[in-house]
């Protein structure tokens, strides 16, 4: 999933841009001291089309020295970890000679630009957008992120620009599995990934956050195709003590998103952290195979009891992701590592898993028939008149009932229990949609 930076000097409608364009699926606020204004990053959506987008709000305070050294950094590192750069100019104000520098400081760095001249609320008020070609871009898009004028075609330029630079047909040959590592800092996802890949492919010191970027490895394991992804540690955010991590993380989430599988990996000492339970929740949101994997196993001190202890916890802090595989390795030693591909196979092969249209019809004619069914405060009972699996990656499985609104949520984890005593769906979250129908339709 490519990254697109909106950038630009305050005041300018950069925030009102984001929430145009990502609406209501706002995904992460950072609010750490010292930052001007809080940095945002959500998923954006056009024609079908996925992205994430970065509001580097506070990347250009006014006052100081333009660009200053301090200036000039952060507006690299928007360049350097982003596909693609928004610059938001004021079309009611016009040019300033901040926004100048920064077209200029922007032209040498030869990241595609799109310059958006916003608050061009009228169509009277359109010959303000020529005033940004001066700007020496070739896109220039006028638009209004308050009256939602010309949003379309500032999307459709996105697209183009973003999948024509990122996307190939080589991008995931037919059968290779995506595998994204994740977890917090100093846990040991590169030396992991090194063991699996037979190579320094990621750099590897004891120093947390070594790994700024996702690095993919491509490895045939037992004949089979895997595309490792290494990612930065997800550090807490009162913990993110630059701009770089915050990239870290958005390039971490960016990774989950592109995987087929995850490997949350977490430290023996530290398990169950409210950041990796987090991560555990986003995989599972966007429908990724989940592996939960407790590492440095050979530093751990020897008790016959331990495995039996931490098996306990995980299952009772991680309730919720219960149908992940839970694996004790040590990526040092290569302690087992070895079941890692075949348990990452498995639980792909669990999510694109069909199953049996009997097994189905089963499901309700012979199973959910001896539940007790849920019933609203009007003291009707909950009808299930029929079943049908409609997706896979994840499993997803419809419910035609005649009314979808007396489902409760507890209902809802009996049928999901239900569901996975009758196929091998270990390591996938499920997916429940519940649909009313009319009697006799």
């Amino acid at each position: 999933m490519a990254i697109v930076a909106i950038v630009g000097r305050p005041n300018v409608g950069k925030s009102s841009l984001f929430n145009r364009i990502i609406g209501r699926r706002m995904a992460i606020v950072d609010d750490q001291p010292g930052v001007t204004r809080d940095r945002i990053y959500g998923e954006g959506e056009h024609e079908r089309r996925s992205f994430l987008l970065v509001d580097t709000g506070g990347l250009l305070p006014e006052g100081g020295d333009l660009l200053s050294e301090s200036i000039r950094k952060q507006v690299l590192l928007a360049v350097q970890e982003s596909d693609l750069l928004v610059l938001v100019v004021d079309g009611k104000d016009g040019l300033t000679t901040l926004d100048r520098e920064v077209a200029l400081f922007l032209r040498k760095k030869g990241k595609p630009v799109i310059v958006a001249v916003n608050k061009i609320d009228d169509p009277v008020h359109e010959e303000r957008e020529f005033e940004g070609h001066a700007l020496g871009f070739p896109d220039v898009i006028g638009v209004s992120a308050a009256h939602n004028r010309n949003m379309d075609e500032l999307l459709d330029r996105i697209i183009e620009l973003i999948f024509e630079k990122t996307q190939s047909p080589e991008d995931q040959p037919e059968g290779e599995i995506s595998v994204a590592i994740v977890g917090r800092p100093n846990v040991g996802k590169s030396t992991l990934l090194n063991y699996l890949s037979s190579s320094e492919r990621s750099l590897v010191t004891p120093m947390p956050g070594t790994t700024r970027d996702s690095v993919d490895s491509r490895v045939l394991i037992g004949g089979k195709p895997f595309r490792f992804i290494d990612t930065a540690g997800l550090r807490r955010k009162s913990r993110m003590g630059s701009d770089v991590e915050f990239y870290s993380l958005v390039r971490t989430h960016e990774s989950i998103g592109r995987a087929d599988v995850v490997v949350l990996l977490m430290e023996g000492s530290e398990i169950c952290t409210d950041q990796d339970k987090k991560i555990v929740g986003l995989v599972i949101d966007k429908g990724k195979g989940l592996i939960l994997a407790v590492n440095k196993w050979d530093l751990l001190e020897k008790d016959p009891d331990l495995g039996d202890r931490i098996t306990r916890q995980v299952r009772e802090e991680m309730s919720f992701a219960d149908f992940a595989p839970l694996v004790f390795i040590s990526g040092l030693t290569g302690r087992g590592v070895h079941k890692m591909p075949d348990k990452i196979a498995m639980v792909q092969f669990n999510r694109s898993r069909w199953l049996d249209a009997s097994k189905t019809v089963a499901l309700v004619r012979d199973v959910l028939a001896f539940e007790r069914l849920p019933n609203d405060s009007r003291g009707r009972t909950l009808r299930i008149r029929s079943c049908s699996q409609v997706a896979v990656n994840p499993p997803a499985f419809a419910f035609f009932v005649n009314d979808r609104n007396i489902v409760t949520r507890s209902f809802e984890r009996t049928v999901m229990k239900k569901i996975r005593e009758m196929g091998d769906f270990e390591g996938t979250p499920l997916r429940i949609f519940w649909r009313s129908v009319r009697k006799g339709a």
